[in-house]
Parts: C-alpha cells; sequence; structure tokens
C-alpha cells in the first residue's frame, strides 16, 4: 500500500493495473481525501512503492490528466487539479404558448399509462416490507458469473461487443435460445428467434405489427399490466375474458372473432398466477385457426418452476403460429434487458423491419456476455441455487397469510413464478387496501393495476422473492392488519377510491 495516497491494488482483478491506479486516484479525489493543489509522489517513487513497472504509473497519471483530473507543471510535479463548478442546470424561458395538454396524441393521455405511477407514490417514510417488487434478491443476481462473461466478451469479440448488431441478433445467442427452449419444450430454431430489449419491447413490436387504433385485442381480464400500456399506447381497445378454473372462457371468445390477437400467460398468469389446463389450449388452439386470431404467448416466468410439478406443453409446442415471448429479467438480472421472442416465418421480416425502426438492435455487448453465460452452462446452476431459495420465501408468505388473514380471506399459491394472489371479494376495494398497508409498513400491488377496466373485483399481488423469510412474516403481519382496519370501517365509506 502506497501511504501517501493510501492505494490498495489488486494484481488479481481483471481490469488492467494501471486502470486500478486511476480509479482509486480518482475515488480520493472525490472524497477529498486528495484535495484541490495536491502534489501527488513522482511515477518512479510511486511505481516503487506499489511494487510495479513505471510505466504503469505513467500510463494511469497520463489517463487522469486527459481526464482533468491532474495537471503536470514543468520542474515542479504533478498536482490535484481544480474541478471547475457545473453551471446551473437552468431551463430555457417558456412563453407557455404551446397548448401541451391538447398536443399528445390519444394513446400518451390513455388511463392505463398512469396506473403505475400512481404506484410510486408514497404515504410514509417509514421502512416497508416490500411485497411489490418483483425481482430477484442482490443475492441471486449472478454478479460474479454475469461479470466473469462480461469480461471474456470484451476480451475475446473486441470491437464487434462495442459495435451494433444484427437486427435479430448475434447468431450465436439465438442458436443458444433455441437451444435452452428446445431443452424446455418450446420448439424453437435459431432461425426463428428475434432478440429484444426485454420482453416488453418484444410486446410491443407484436402489437405494432398486427394492430391498428381502435382495434380489439382479447386479454384476460386481469392481465400483465406493461402489456394493457403498451395497447393503450398502440390506440388498441383492450377487451377482457372472463376465466373458469381453466382459462380464458371459449364461449366469450367465440363473441371476438374480429379479434385481433389474444394475449395470454398459460403458465402463471401475472398477477393471479393462473395457468392454462391442457385441454383449454388445445381448444385455444382450434379456436385461433378457426377465427384467425393469432395467439401471443407470454413466458415470462420461464424455468421459474418452484414445485417441479410438469406443465401442460407450450401452446408454441401446439401450433408453430404462435408468437412466443420470453425474459431474462425475472430469472437472472432485470438490468440485462434482454429477451426473446419465437415468430412464425411469416411475420418475421415485418417484426424485423419494425425493430430496426426502434432501436437498429439490442446490445451487442450483453448478447455476446449472455451467450457466454449460457455456454458455461451458468444459468441452470444458477437456477437450482435460486429455486429453492424462492420456494422457501414463498413458503414463509402463503404460511404467515394463513396466519395473518382475516376470516374468509384465502391466498393463492403459486406453483411457478414470484408471487401469490390475494382474491379481494367486494366490497374491499384493493387501492383502499393498498394505502392501509403502506401506512403500516407494508407494500403491495393492487390487481386495479391489472384489470382492464380499473373498477373490475381484483385481489391484492405478493410478491416474495425480494425479502428474506422473517420480513415476508412480518410483512403478512402487517397485511392483515391493513385489512383488519379496512374491513372494520362501514361500508358506505368505502366508495371506490381514484388510485392505481
Amino acid at each position: 500500500m502506497n501511504r501517501s495516497l493510501g492505494l490498495n491494488l489488486d494484481a488479481r482483478r481483471s481490469e488492467p493495473y494501471y486502470q486500478q491506479i486511476f480509479d482509486q486516484i480518482v475515488q480520493r479525489i472525490q472524497s477529498g481525501a486528495l484535495p484541490a493543489g495536491s502534489r501527488l509522489p513522482p511515477t518512479r517513487a510511486l511505481a516503487s512503492e506499489l511494487n510495479t513497472h513505471r510505466n504503469t504509473v505513467v500510463r494511469a497519471f497520463e489517463e487522469l490528466n486527459g481526464a482533468g483530473w491532474l495537471e503536470a507543471v514543468v520542474g515542479r510535479g504533478t498536482f490535484v487539479r481544480a474541478r471547475q463548478a457545473a453551471p446551473p442546470n437552468a431551463a430555457p424561458a417558456s412563453a407557455g404558448a404551446l397548448p401541451w395538454a391538447s398536443l399528445l396524441s390519444r394513446g400518451a393521455s390513455a388511463e392505463a399509462l398512469g396506473r403505475s405511477e400512481r404506484l410510486s407514490v408514497g404515504l410514509t417514510q417509514r421502512p416497508c416490507v416490500n411485497l411489490q417488487r418483483m425481482q430477484p434478491p442482490p443475492e441471486l443476481l449472478a454478479m460474479d458469473e454475469l461479470r466473469r462473461c462480461t469480461d471474456h466478451a470484451l476480451r475475446t469479440q473486441g470491437h464487434r461487443a462495442y459495435s451494433y448488431a444484427p437486427t435479430e441478433g448475434i447468431a450465436r445467442l439465438r442458436r443458444l435460445v433455441a437451444e435452452e427452449l428446445s431443452r424446455s419444450g418450446v420448439p424453437a430454431r435459431a432461425e426463428d428467434v428475434i432478440i429484444t430489449s426485454g420482453s416488453q419491447q418484444a410486446l410491443d413490436l407484436v402489437f405494432r405489427a398486427l394492430v391498428d387504433p381502435g382495434d380489439t385485442v382479447l386479454v384476460e381480464r386481469c392481465t400483465y399490466h406493461g402489456a394493457l400500456t403498451s395497447l393503450a399506447a398502440a390506440g388498441a381497445h383492450a377487451v377482457g375474458v372472463p376465466t373458469d378454473g381453466e382459462g380464458p372462457e371459449l364461449a366469450a371468445l367465440r363473441r371476438h372473432a374480429s379479434a385481433r390477437a389474444l394475449y395470454l400467460m398459460p403458465d402463471a398468469n401475472n398477477p393471479t398466477g393462473g395457468w392454462l389446463s391442457q385441454a383449454r389450449r388445445e381448444a385455444l388452439i382450434a379456436w385461433s385457426r378457426e377465427a384467425g386470431v393469432p395467439l401471443i404467448e407470454d413466458d415470462y416466468a420461464a424455468d421459474l418452476d418452484l414445485d417441479g410439478t410438469p406443465l401442460p406443453p407450450a401452446l408454441r409446442a401446439l401450433d408453430g403460429d404462435v408468437i412466443y415471448i420470453t425474459s431474462f429479467s425475472k430469472k437472472l438480472v432485470p438490468a440485462l434487458r434482454l429477451g426473446a421472442m419465437v415468430c412464425p416465418p411469416a411475420l418475421r421480416p415485418r417484426l424485423l423491419a419494425l425493430k430496426y425502426a426502434m432501436d437498429l438492435c439490442s446490445s451487442a455487448m450483453l448478447q455476446y456476455a449472455l451467450a457466454e453465460f449460457l455456454e458455461r452452462g451458468y444459468l441452470r446452476t444458477h437456477l437450482k441455487r435460486a429455486l429453492p431459495v424462492y420456494r422457501a420465501r414463498r413458503d414463509a408468505l402463503t404460511e404467515a397469510l394463513a396466519i395473518h388473514l382475516p376470516e374468509g380471506l384465502t391466498v393463492k399459491t403459486s406453483r411457478r413464478g414470484l408471487a401469490v394472489w390475494l382474491p379481494l371479494p367486494p366490497p374491499i376495494d384493493p387501492r383502499e387496501v393498498f394505502i392501509e398497508a403502506q401506512r403500516r409498513g407494508v407494500l403491495v400491488t393492487p390487481g386495479t393495476i391489472s384489470t382492464v377496466s380499473p373498477d373490475e373485483p381484483s385481489g391484492l399481488r405478493l410478491t416474495f422473492c425480494s425479502e428474506p423469510p422473517e420480513r415476508l412474516v412480518e410483512g403478512a403481519r402487517r397485511l392483515g392488519e391493513a385489512l383488519r382496519a379496512v374491513l372494520a370501517r362501514p361500508i358506505q365509506t368505502r366508495a371506490p377510491l381514484e388510485g392505481p
């Protein structure tokens, strides 16, 4: 360690040694440990103390000079440069002449787009148990494995990792995704796969390709909020189809033969966790062929099987015209922002043209890293570690809810995914429970955010992935208190609320 600078360097780290020197000097400048005007040791002396070559220190100093952190004064040495204060971020004056409210498109003003924003409005600053966040906790983010794969990709791919990727995605990743899907029972070839920036982009592309403003798209009455927002932005008319114990009711579907598509989550509905029976899947395929209405299969919870119970075959396995969408966000890391879509050959050119117009391509750097991750077998290793953790957390939450929920309320457990569903019968308004639960220190998601009409009966989505078991138990206790408080209020005071 250098006594004058306090540098603590590790030759085992993957980045170049000069970069470690650069980073640690910058950190010390930013923290105030090296104030402006401080004189740094000569490069020869610092190299000796760090037991490295002088050229390494010289390169670090050159980088620091070029970035404006240091300045070299001939005959005197190298000093920390005084940083100029940034000018105030003043917005240009506005005369307020443009009527922005009337200039917005109908899609940008759709009611569904504002629901999630209202969820983020906090009513309390106290620490909350989070049964709202649907993403892996820090300890299950596979950070070390992804870091190794990213480092390897940058070393071996060179400029390709920093360049535009093909619009459909790099060939190696498409091949590996197709192999993973085929192993899980979803037939796919590399040429059928399109890599997207998460499943949300895939949904948006499909809706853009199939739907004109005013067209009808069928969804389950309680469905993924992101699908509703994409449909709203496209100007589509979402129609909620009632479901029974097996899936969407076929009689209701037959009343909408002119619909442009039916969007489904067959294996783990978000938010209800429901799944389609094999008989209903086969009936849906027959209806799709007869009516000429495409099926969009969203498998966001792919590989997140908590009980190992075999599921019926994917819709895509029953019919090659099914559009299949999946994501790596829930099972790996949200920041990866990579998903995949398997589509019929006739639709592929149109989807690629739309994707090119939207973003040219998804990140090449992330695609190379994910390809390395899959090829090394890290995904299967990661899931073997993560699934028992999620199973234990699910069981902790459901067991605690069985103890703390008011009489007459029962949570529906899940066999797949990262959440459970608590149906709320009328006159309990999920939005009222959301507000009361937040006051008591537990965050939940009201099902009204996921219904076609925000006033339809629904429930609460309760995630279990982000909190440890003891916190989940406490969250169940606080939610039970919130529900009892709402139930204790006179019915006439429980009118529908403005909220998510």
